[in-house]
């Protein structure tokens, strides 16, 4: 984009870091960019006062003096929505790094793109457009067909459009309305692009991991949260849904992580096959790599580019997934930011409009009718690294406030080797019974009734597990000790989940409720058994390794199925 309407130049009063005091700078407005110093390093306005205006500098500052000069663009920061943004790699700012230097040169904040791309027209001259509706296609953007739309904000009459063939992402294929229409458009990443309408109803998010898709589902255009200590494998979780889970695109937002994690996961989504279209999952990801070396105020504006990335697919019509790891990195970068302002700060230092910034973020999820009527949607999963593993920290008690779903990680179940280390005592669905309706309408009617069954099996295990540590298992009556050993084929032959598993890595649904059944199917039978008067420690003594094995042995619902068969009627003779 051009610096037309840029304001007189200001000066750098004051440097504090990545903050900058700016004096006699004229004509900005909140949010507004800048170019700061010999180098322009990319800015932007966060606070305006009578005599100075505070600048938040996306780049290092080092070298920047009082004294040097700061210009107003005129325009907030944004992103270049277009081709191109499939299978990429880009910094907080949506710069690219595929094929970048080790280190940006600083003030780099448009780089030159001289791809051209295949266009083909679908709207025809003299036809009547509005915001959203689809003048052509690109075909060679991606697996998926990536549909030009008319920008939001922009409606008339399509008065020309190139014919099919070969152009650049930043010359006009379409005139609306007087206006030229680019295969690449500008939005503003702090502002939330436009829809007609939210949809009602909750549609099931599967991301092919049981104890989530059966327990603690995630519906389309809902939130969730992943809070969890060190070392309780919230990355491994998260990375298992992006490559698992059935939306159309995952934009992952590398958030302040560690350099080597952002590595494995850009080397791990460039080997694995997509099972939806046969090629690489990379090639219908978009990843954001703000490393905890990056400056923190580009991490800060990471997340907001990653949705408005998912945004942008969601008006297509296609049903994105905004993977933020972690959000506590990038509250941290809040808070170092308000200290250097001199904001008051409020919990654990922590800026007063945490909670409101939480919220904005989280409500940009949505399964909405487009401004074309199609139907799309962006879901948010958000990682939360809370300090010592601290549930109450603010971060971690603020996000709960607004998340549908929270899939907490319990550190005695990882150290126990139980993964993914989900824990049914802290966490919850607040969709799960529209879910539950969803499931019924879609040949699964007893969807809710097996969830409800499974977390009140593995609640009354909890209360009996800690009764067996003071009187012992053998002092419990016969039926209470039948809902532990449930408990104990649930937790290991269902509830757990190897990512490293050829075969288990993924579950489909009806595979999960048919392992989900035969275990309550054995529970049923135990039960039975007692009441006929067996002793539960020839129950107990039965080898239940074929339940346990079944995840890993088995491939479909019928073979679960089978084998369920067997179990139960091994049971049988014990009467």
């Amino acid at each position: 984009m051009t610096r037309d309407g840029a304001g007189a130049a200001g000066r750098v009063r004051r440097v504090n870091g990545p903050v900058l005091e700016v004096e006699r700078l004229r004509g900005v407005a909140m949010a507004d960019l800048v170019e700061v110093g010999a180098a322009r390093l990319p800015g932007e306005v966060v606070a305006l006062r009578p005599d100075r205006v505070t600048v938040q500098v996306y780049e290092y500052t080092g070298g920047i003096t009082p004294g040097d000069p700061v210009v107003a663009l005129g325009r907030p920061l944004a992103a270049p929505l277009g081709p191109g943004l499939l299978g990429g790699v880009f910094d907080g700012l949506l710069r690219p790094l595929s094929g970048a230097p080790v280190w940006l040169r600083p003030g780099v904040t448009r780089v030159a793109d001289d791809r051209v791309w295949s266009f083909e027209p679908v709207a025809e001259v003299g036809q009547p457009l509005g915001a959203g509706e689809e003048i052509g296609r690109v075909t060679d953007a991606g697996p998926l067909p990536h549909r030009v739309l008319v920008p939001p904000g922009l409606a008339g009459t399509l008065e020309a459009v190139r014919p099919a063939g070969r152009y650049p992402a930043h010359e006009p294929v379409a005139t609306v309305g007087g206006t030229g229409v680019d295969l690449t458009t500008w939005w503003p990443v702090r502002r939330a692009r436009p829809y007609r309408a939210r949809l009602d109803g909750a549609v099931p998010l599967t991301t092919g991991q049981r104890v989530l898709d059966a327990v603690f589902p995630l519906a389309l255009g809902a939130s969730a949260a992943v809070p969890g200590g060190f070392g309780t494998g919230k990355t491994v979780l998260l990375q298992q849904i992006a490559k698992w889970c059935d939306a159309d695109v995952i934009v992952y937002v590398g958030c302040g992580e560690r350099g080597n994690e952002m590595a494995d996961v850009i080397e791990d989504f460039a080997q694995l096959a997509d099972p939806r279209t046969g090629g690489r999952l990379a090639d219908r990801t978009v990843i954001i790599a703000n490393t905890s070396n990056m400056p923190i105020m580009a991490r800060e504006a990471s997340i907001y580019t990653g949705v408005t990335v998912a945004e942008f697919y969601r008006d297509m019509g296609y049903h994105a997934v905004v993977i933020a790891d972690s959000t506590s990195r990038w509250a941290e970068a809040l808070r170092e930011f308000a200290s250097r302002t001199g904001a008051l700060p409020a919990e654990e230092g922590y800026p007063a409009g945490l909670a409101s910034a939480l919220a904005a973020f989280y409500e940009r999820a949505g399964r909405v009718s487009t401004a074309a009527g199609q139907e799309g949607s962006v879901t948010v999963v958000g990682a939360v690294s809370p300090p010592g593993g601290d549930l109450t920290e603010p971060v971690t008690a603020h996000t709960q406030r607004f998340v549908r779903t929270l899939w907490s990680l319990d550190r005695d179940l990882a150290y126990a080797r139980h993964y993914p280390a989900v824990t049914w005592a802290g966490s919850y669905c607040r969709d799960a019974d529209a879910i539950g309706g969803w499931h019924v309408q879609h040949g699964d009617p007893g969807w809710a009734s097996r969830r409800a069954h499974v977390v009140a099996l593995l609640a009354e295990a909890d209360r009996l597990a800690a009764m067996a540590e003071l009187v012992g298992v053998t002092a419990l009556p016969g039926p209470e000790r039948m809902v532990l050993l449930a408990a104990r084929l649930l937790r290991e032959g269902v509830l757990q989940q190897s990512a490293l598993s050829p075969t288990d890595a993924r579950c489909a649904p009806d595979r999960s409720a048919a392992l989900t059944d035969m275990v309550l199917g054995v529970l049923a039978a135990c039960r039975d058994l007692i009441e006929a008067g067996v002793p539960a420690t020839t129950i107990e003594a039965v080898d239940f390794s074929p339940v346990l094995r079944a995840r890993e042995e088995t491939t479909d619902a019928g073979q679960v199925e089978r084998r369920a068969e067997l179990v139960v009627a091994g049971l049988a003779e014990l009467r």
